[in-house]
């Protein structure tokens, strides 16, 4: 069973629920997707946490760092932000590392090379890869064929689990592709081909291995928290509307379905079939034709809303199709290696870095602070200019996602010049992002703590707001 610990109304009243992986979370205090807060638009080029007015949602630009500001002296961060990280909730011995986004010079180090579980900010990793390997502007194809014979077609799934059952959006990043849009072109074609029967088959052999990683507890998939992981679903599996919806046991056969019946209203009719549904797995042709065809969001997009809202399935989606990228299988070890080396080939010392999962979930991934901070650092630079969507997704403190109900009280003045990315399970809470100080000098920063004791949950989370906090009303030249 899995604690969980969130503030209500702004109160320092906390509430613990017990079920699972249970929990309510705007600010994290579960990794998982329940925040509807839309994500920021990406930045052409990295950029920096600008000062921002909370209700005015992210700025999509902030020029670069520059070199005017002065940087802060070690020893005087370490003054200002030493009650923080003493702080009981945080546990014994916290880990916390402070660098300078511009030049990556290390402010301040404590137990930075420590390997501690992550939770949630494991996707900052993933975020990197996806945008590295499969780069920003790719996009999930999903496609329907011709099947073995004039009378069968196939549903290929290409690794878009945001589909919607309808028309598709787009301007939408969830639902940028529709199942009706797609059954409506491949009614199109049935026609024109003089068919109007056909048999529906769903191919998705893309990914490999189990589609729960025993890592999970029992109750994430029920509880909404994460599907399991498939190359195709229709709103992530979700059985019914809402962001903490439980989700379907096997979400691709739920969006093989949702086509058939949205190709029977187009007036196809379905041939009879045995199998329960209608439907049945077979392999498509490689050199079948192409019926039809939907397009998702693009990568930078996707990377976007999970990094925002904290998107545990998304995550594994994008690692596996990092891990094909690479010509890898699309199982969770594949995701976990293929994203490991991806950051690894873009310059950061992944020394300690251990993955169970791309999206934190799993209790057995372990990350040293000083590799976040080297990513994000890295991430800043003008030299990576395909990672912008890693800086623009970070949620922003008190205004989108997962900071949309932190930074109040005593770390108010922190509000919008902090963007970073949360993490929580039980006995575990970090912070990962950057903050830019009173100077104006923008500084990259991890905290993990992964033995906050029981019921203090909500406490490590304001003790890394202050530690932010710190640092954002530091002139500390």
């Amino acid at each position: 069973m899995r604690r969980a610990v969130v503030g209500l109304a702004g109160a320092a009243t906390a509430v613990v629920l017990v079920a699972g992986y249970a929990g309510l979370d705007a600010a994290d205090a579960v990794p998982g997707p329940l925040t509807t807060t839309p994500p920021p638009t990406a930045a052409p080029l990295p950029t920096a946490p600008a000062a921002l007015v909370p209700d005015g949602g992210a700025a999509p630009v902030l020029a670069p760092p520059g070199t005017a500001a002065p940087v802060p002296a070690p020893a005087a961060l370490g003054e200002r932000t030493a009650a923080a990280l003493a702080d009981p909730a945080l546990g014994p011995a916290p880990s916390a590392v402070v660098a300078d986004a511009l030049t990556g010079e290390v402010l301040l180090s404590r137990a930075a090379d420590v390997p501690r579980t992550p939770a949630s900010v494991t996707k900052l990793l993933t975020a990197a890869a996806a945008l590295d390997v499969l780069g920003p502007g790719s996009r999930a194809v999903t496609t329907v064929v011709r099947g073995t014979s004039d009378d069968e077609v196939v549903l290929v799934a290409g690794g878009d689990v945001l589909l919607s059952a309808g028309a598709g959006d787009p301007a939408a990043v969830a639902g940028r592709a529709g199942l009706a849009d797609l059954a409506a072109t491949t009614a199109e074609a049935l026609r024109a081909a003089g068919r109007t029967t056909v048999a529906v088959r769903l191919d998705d052999g893309l990914f490999s291995g189990p589609a729960v990683s025993p890592a999970w507890a029992a109750g994430d998939v029920t509880a909404g928290y994460v599907a399991p992981i498939a190359p195709i679903a229709v709103d992530e599996g979700r059985l019914v509307p809402g962001r903490e919806a439980p989700r379907a046991a096997d979400p691709a056969l739920g969006a093989a379905r949702a086509f058939a019946a949205a190709l029977e209203a187009q007036g196809v009719e379905l041939a009879p079939a045995a199998v329960e549904g209608g439907v049945a797995r077979a392999a498509a042709d490689p050199g079948a034709p192409v019926l039809a065809r939907a397009e998702s969001a693009t990568t930078a997009e996707q990377v976007e809303l999970m990094l925002t809202a904290s998107d545990n399935t998304l995550a594994e989606v994008l690692g596996r199709r990092v891990a094909l990228a690479g010509g890898r299988t699309g199982t969770f070890e594949d995701a976990s290696a293929a994203v490991t080396e991806a950051v690894a080939a873009l310059g950061v010392d992944v020394t300690g870095v251990q993955l169970q999962g791309v999206s934190g979930l799993g209790r057995g991934t372990l990350l040293p602070a000083r590799a976040l901070t080297g990513l994000l650092v890295l991430a800043a630079s003008d030299e990576h200019p395909q990672l912008s969507a890693l800086l623009s997704g970070l949620p922003v403190a008190g205004a989108t996602g997962t900071l949309a109900d932190r930074y109040g009280g005593e770390s108010a003045a922190a509000a919008g010049v902090v963007r970073a990315k949360t993490g929580t399970l039980t006995g575990v809470s970090s912070l990962a992002g950057y903050v830019r100080d009173a100077d104006g000098r923008v500084l990259a920063f991890a905290v993990l703590s992964d033995a906050v004791p029981a019921g203090a949950s909500w406490g490590a989370r304001r003790a890394e707001d202050a530690f932010a906090a710190a640092l954002a009303a530091c002139g500390c030249s």
